[in-house]
């Protein structure tokens, strides 16, 4: 859609379907209120469901500058059914960060909730920008609202995790009492919003039975992406506290240097008198040039590989390939993730050949940090 301080926005395909849903229901509205539209109160439903994800983006938007004015990098924003996301790649240093961080996104949508209720005071009410202001209104109060509700992963939830973090100076126990406030949150959804809105109906006794459906079902998506988002935000939370146990020097394979034309079973032995697990290939003057790679050796047959040079078995190194072996943590990752490969040369500052780092073994370590308890 754009790229607002050069953050790109995207729409998911689930935007279009709740679209279409927001047309519905405020189409039949408009229907009791202003009868004389006939077919057209559709079109303005769909303008109606536009300006509100345009307020959705506003509320997505105020995280993002943010996040940029606290120096954290934003990879995107996406719209989609459950509203919008920033997608900001590293978390605030401070609580009071935090907490400002996720303030911002529900402070914009109650000023826009009265942005629009002053442009409704001069407005005929009973007439279609009257209707248009008087929902943009309602809907981003309705937003703002929802979203100071303290559990994750709401903007509550973080302004919690923040309060909580400032007390006890551990960001995980924040991040453990907010994931759990939300998963209570989340059954409260799922039996208390059907109740509060039979409670506040004033449906006829045919429409009660299917008004009841809905209203149950809308409960039971909002609960689900509640406590989905909670365990989501304790995992990462519990991947981050772990991450510094991710180290380039620890995962790394030990490799031996072989020339270009050494066969592939002299290769293997000197690795296996050295107790290496990788090799390196490299030219005449001891700089290397390619990596043998893992899966090329397993599909040699033995018999064959004293025929084999590990020069045909190799992947040329590129710069993105070589990475320090002091690497650690989120700089590790992002290392990998700018310059994908199955297989990475790691080396000292003084660029001598540390080892091999292969992509899975580090992927396991990753696994192996979300599983470990806290």
């Amino acid at each position: 859609m754009g790229r607002p301080f050069g953050v790109p926005v995207y729409v998911a395909p689930s935007w279009f379907l709740v679209a279409a849903l927001i047309t519905w229901v405020f189409g039949g509205q408009l229907d009791r209120v202003l009868p004389e539209l006939g077919a057209a109160r559709y079109l303005v439903s769909l303008f109606f469901a536009v300006a509100f994800y345009a307020s959705v983006l506003v509320h997505e938007l105020a995280h993002t500058v943010a996040a940029l004015r606290f120096k954290l990098p934003v990879r995107r924003i996406q719209l989609q059914f459950f509203g919008g996301v920033s997608e900001i790649e590293k978390e605030a240093e401070t609580p009071g960060r935090e907490f400002v961080l996720a303030f911002v996104g529900p402070l914009l949508s109650l000023v826009l909730s009265g942005v629009f209720y002053a442009a409704l005071l001069p407005v005929e009410p009973d007439s279609v920008p009257g209707v248009l202001l008087a929902g943009l209104m309602v809907s981003n109060l309705i937003v703002a609202a929802f979203n100071l509700l303290p559990g994750l992963p709401l903007d509550g939830g973080r302004m919690l995790r923040a309060v909580v973090w400032k007390i006890t100076g551990k960001p995980m126990s924040g991040t453990v009492a907010a994931a759990w406030v939300g998963r209570a949150l989340a059954i409260a959804v799922l039996i208390g919003l059907p109740l509060l809105t039979q409670s506040l109906g004033s449906a006829s006794a045919d429409d009660v039975g299917m008004d009841t459906v809905m209203d149950a079902l809308l409960a039971a998506i909002l609960a689900a992406i509640i406590w989905t988002g909670a365990g989501n935000s304790l995992r990462m939370a519990r991947l981050r506290e772990h991450l510094p146990e991710l180290r380039a020097r620890a995962l790394t394979r030990r490799a031996v240097p072989v020339e270009a034309d050494t066969p592939l079973s002299e290769a293997l032995r000197r690795a296996n008198a050295s107790g290496a697990r990788a090799l390196v290939v490299v030219d005449a003057d001891g700089t290397p040039a390619s990596l043998v790679r893992e899966a090329a050796i397993v599909g040699v047959p033995e018999h064959r590989r004293p025929w084999v040079a590990v020069s045909t078995l190799a992947q040329d190194l590129t710069d993105g390939m070589r990475v320090s072996a002091e690497l650690s943590g989120e700089e590790l990752l992002d290392a990998l993730r700018a310059n994908p490969a199955t297989e990475y040369l790691v080396v000292e500052e003084t660029g001598e050949i540390y080892g091999v780092l292969s992509a899975a073994d580090v992927e396991r370590a990753f696994v192996k940090a979300m599983a470990r308890p806290s």
